[in-house]
């Protein structure tokens, strides 16, 4: 009846790329968030809290893998789950 499952912690780096040592499995079973600068961002690709970045992709430029090239966006980043 009471179905309360406790969250994981965001960690304070986080890619979405599950070839990444930054990539944890649990946190995605749930809807994650982003703000930078105040803004929200819908395509972020991996974040760093502590050190202020996100990678986003860009525009349509692949790399010779065919894995999209990220540019990386400082500001204030905050994590949150929706």
């Amino acid at each position: 009846m009471n179905d309360t499952k406790s969250l994981p912690d965001l960690p304070d780096r986080l890619s979405g790329n599950p070839r990444s040592p930054h990539y944890i499995e649990e946190v995605f079973e749930n809807e994650i968030g982003i703000i930078l600068n105040g803004k929200e961002r819908f395509d972020v690709e991996e974040y760093c809290i502590s050190e202020g970045w996100v990678k986003v992709p860009a525009h349509k430029a692949l790399d010779r893998r065919g894995q999209p090239l990220l540019m990386t966006i400082k500001g204030k980043v905050e994590a949150f789950y929706r």
